[in-house]
């Protein structure tokens, strides 16, 4: 994904040059045919018009080369080269040897890469000290300088990057930033945060590759371009997916996908890239929902328990409470004659309940004692009463006065 990234980074930052004659809308073999009879000994005998119209050729051969065929697109970067250095063109020479140093980096050979570059900065350093191009009485542009600047910056900062010395990587991604928000090139800022937020993401800085995918947003959407658009979506998607926020995750990913499937043809590889992301936020959905439900469910048991639990420690706690009252009153009992009825306290409050046609389990609900405390309490008031029956229990009681 890093490699992708910059590698989409150094075409941006080149294509700034390529403003005023873009090389896609050439033909790449009528360019190689009109350059063909172009031997290294007629070439330093062409005069400067024709240099000028060649050297424009090797560049755009050797851009139209880069993705495709490494080993032509440095064939004609070092033809452009050294066509320049005959003319002393030093923005020329300065796409050549960057040209000849990103057929290096595409092999992996970065020491060499960084040769070539740090040539080209060279070069560079001369026309910002004031040198002429060829046949020109004024410095070159500063804009011009600043467009060869920002393209070596950003390829030498991808070249640390893959070297994996983040620490300079960065130094040379912020020299080209300042000149790209200098400038105003909302583009390729915003290719360069997205692209400091890849770094930031495979570093494992989450926190940093949020910010760097929020910039990229912000400045694709001032450049109003969806594609930069889209590529930031999909790292933001990516943040969100590592931080766990499925939702937002799915947000972001689900715009990303909308754009690149309208372009599948073009963006192919994103578009696989996004989907891949899409099906694992979505598998982390699914598996935080069996979570939830799992989490659910258990708790849903613990309560029906616990409920159970409370059920039964209040019956066992009005079973403790009546087996402590009747064995209390058996104690009382004992000190008073046989022959006389005697009521004990509860059994005074108990009566009139009965008196008054209340069940048993009603009973055991008002006085807050058991049910079968309140069946002994019914069982002893008849003994006492010497009745069969509660209607002759409540005539007895009410002979006595008592209810």
């Amino acid at each position: 994904m890093r490699k992708i990234a910059l590698t989409l980074f150094a075409a941006l930052v080149s294509l700034q040059a390529l403003a005023y004659n873009d090389h896609r809308g050439h033909n790449v073999d009528s360019l190689e045919q009109a350059v063909a009879g172009w031997t290294t000994e007629r070439l330093m005998q062409a005069g400067y018009d024709e240099s000028r119209d060649l050297i424009y050729s090797f560049y755009e051969l050797s851009l139209a080369y880069r993705n495709i065929n490494g080993e032509r697109s440095q064939y004609f970067a070092r033809k452009e080269y050294l066509l320049a250095r005959r003319w002393n063109w030093l923005r020329k020479m300065s796409d050549g040897l960057e040209g000849i140093g990103l057929f290096f980096y595409g092999k992996e050979q970065y020491d060499s890469a960084l040769v070539y570059y740090n040539r080209a900065l060279e070069v560079i350093d001369r026309m910002a000290a004031g040198e002429y191009p060829p046949h020109n009485e004024r410095p070159y542009e500063p804009s011009s300088i600043d467009d060869c600047y920002s393209s070596l910056y950003g390829a030498i900062g991808n070249t640390y990057n893959m070297m994996g010395d983040i620490p300079t990587a960065m130094e040379y991604y912020k020299k080209a930033c300042e000149i790209f928000e200098r400038n105003g090139w909302n583009e390729s800022c915003a290719v360069l945060w997205y692209n400091l937020g890849e770094t930031w993401f495979d570093e494992g800085d989450i926190g940093e590759a949020e910010k760097s995918y929020g910039k990229a947003e912000a400045f694709g959407l001032a450049a109003q371009d969806t594609l930069l658009i889209a590529q930031a979506w999909m790292g933001m998607g990516k943040v969100y997916l590592e931080k766990g926020d499925t939702q937002k995750a799915l947000e972001r990913l689900m715009e990303a996908e909308k754009y690149f499937s309208q372009h599948r043809d073009q963006e192919f590889v994103n578009r696989m890239d996004t989907l891949e992301l899409i099906g694992q936020a979505l598998s982390q959905q699914k598996d935080l929902w069996r979570k939830l439900a799992i989490s659910g469910g258990t708790i849903i048991l613990l309560l029906v328990v616990l409920t159970f639990v409370i059920l039964r420690m209040r019956r066992l706690n009005k079973q403790k409470e009546g087996a402590d009252v009747v064995i209390e009153e058996a104690l009382g009992e004992t000190e008073h004659s046989e022959d006389e009825p005697f009521l004990t306290d509860r059994e005074e409050q108990i009566l009139p309940l009965i008196a008054a046609g209340y069940t048993s389990p009603q009973i055991a609900d008002k006085v807050c004692l058991s049910l079968a405390t309140i069946k002994w309490y019914r069982k002893k008031l008849l003994i006492k009463f010497d009745a069969v029956n509660t209607a002759e229990l409540v005539s007895k009681a009410k002979e006595q006065g008592l209810i």
